[in-house]
């Protein structure tokens, strides 16, 4: 069978409803991927965690989106160097250790919230002075996210565009090899010139406090390594979080009650926040390669097979939750997969959440009649990107 995918114009808040039918059983099965590799398709919350939390058996080597990108084979080539999403066990920890403590440690985090506040208020003060109707996935939310990121690396509002076109290139499943090298490489060159700028005259941003706590280690990060994965924080945190914090709001005005309650109750933005993640699970799945004959719900798997894992029908599993395919603003916060699992789970996932609740809370007290300025039915979808979420929104307020 093919891969199924999501079809917004269908269902635009649900997976293709094959896989509540394949999380019953058989719950491990064959399919052709767009990219024209074949892999074992994971649909239920057990197997998908199984998949990811064993870096033993699945390597993260082939990259997490190989199965969509149509100009990209998997595991051509060999990883990036600093390529963590793309390296496994202890050269994955070495890297992510330098890294994760700069954008998840509870510390650090509320250090930041002032600064993701500031960002989104400014945001909603310069909506608000708009003609409308107002665009504001291209104007709203990547402006936020792009502006947090990129203050959390130290890169000015002047180059804000070098991420901004990397980051398009990467994420749009046309783009050929060539093309995504071109579009890198201002990028990439920008990095190395900070790097060299932050090594001789520290700041207090996560590539200053990555280089001098790499410095103490047994191998400090190389230039090379620091500028792959502050690229990756850079581009993996300018589009992912703002299309989840565009599709989370289509989300909320299209299930009855929803926003109103959110509106009623701020506080609420909490576990809206993780509850979109795991409702909508914005990414289409994520892909690991067996690196040793194995099974997964006894299925047998060979040395060599690609894995896709369905975060969106894991989250949706009942044996998750009862009335998963339901949507709460209060579903009490547990378990899901929205943001990976294992090793290789978001490193910026508390950055996002972060960002999700300042943007999600500020519009529910300074905006409740925010809302669509066309039906949910005139949206155009993604179709050319690995993110989801509709590709523009225009909205009104009153």
């Amino acid at each position: 069978m093919l891969l199924p995918v999501p079809e917004e114009e269908v269902r635009p808040f649900d997976p293709p409803p094959v896989y509540a039918e394949l999380r019953k059983g058989p719950q491990v099965v064959r399919v052709a991927c767009p990219t024209g590799i074949d892999a074992w398709l994971v649909s239920d919350y057990a197997g998908v965690r199984e998949v990811l939390g064993d870096g033993r058996r699945f390597s993260t080597r082939p990259g997490q989106a190989a199965h969509v990108l149509s100009g990209f084979g998997a595991g051509d080539g060999e990883p990036v160097e600093g390529s963590f999403a793309q390296t496994d066990g202890p050269e994955h920890i070495r890297i992510r250790r330098n890294f994760a403590p700069q954008v998840s440690h509870a510390r650090r985090l509320a250090e930041l919230r002032p600064m993701v506040e500031r960002i989104t208020d400014e945001a909603i003060t310069r909506m608000l002075a708009s003609p409308q109707p107002y665009l504001l996935h291209s104007q709203f939310s990547t402006a936020i996210t792009t502006a947090v990121i990129a203050e959390l690396i130290g890169v000015p509002p002047d180059r804000h565009h070098l991420l901004h076109d990397a980051a398009t290139a990467l994420f749009t499943t046309s783009t050929k090899p060539g093309e995504l090298r071109t579009a890198l490489e201002p990028l990439w060159r920008y990095l190395y010139e900070l790097i060299a700028t932050r090594r001789a005259r520290p700041g207090d941003d996560v590539l200053s406090r990555m280089i001098e706590l790499s410095a103490d280690s047994d191998r400090p990060l190389t230039d090379a390594e620091l500028t792959a994965m502050n690229g990756a924080l850079l581009i993996a945190g300018f589009d992912t979080t703002a299309s989840m914090i565009t599709y989370g709001l289509v989300c909320l005005w299209n299930t009855p009650g929803q926003w109103e309650r959110l509106c009623a109750e701020p506080g609420l933005a909490v576990t809206a926040t993780e509850e979109l993640v795991r409702y909508l699970a914005a990414g289409t799945g994520l892909l690991r390669q067996a690196v040793e004959d194995t099974q997964v719900h006894g299925q047998p798997i060979r040395a060599g097979d690609y894995v896709v894992v369905a975060l969106q029908s894991g989250n949706r599993d009942p044996g998750l939750h009862a009335d998963g395919d339901t949507f709460d603003v209060a579903r009490k916060p547990g378990p899901h997969l929205g943001f990976g699992h294992g090793a290789h789970a978001c490193v910026g996932q508390q950055i996002a959440r972060l960002e999700l609740t300042a943007v999600l809370r500020a519009l529910a007290r300074r905006v409740p009649a925010l809302h669509p300025a066309v039906p949910l039915e005139q949206l155009e979808w993604k179709k050319d990107s690995v993110v989801r979420g509709p590709v523009e929104l225009p909205v009104r307020w009153s």
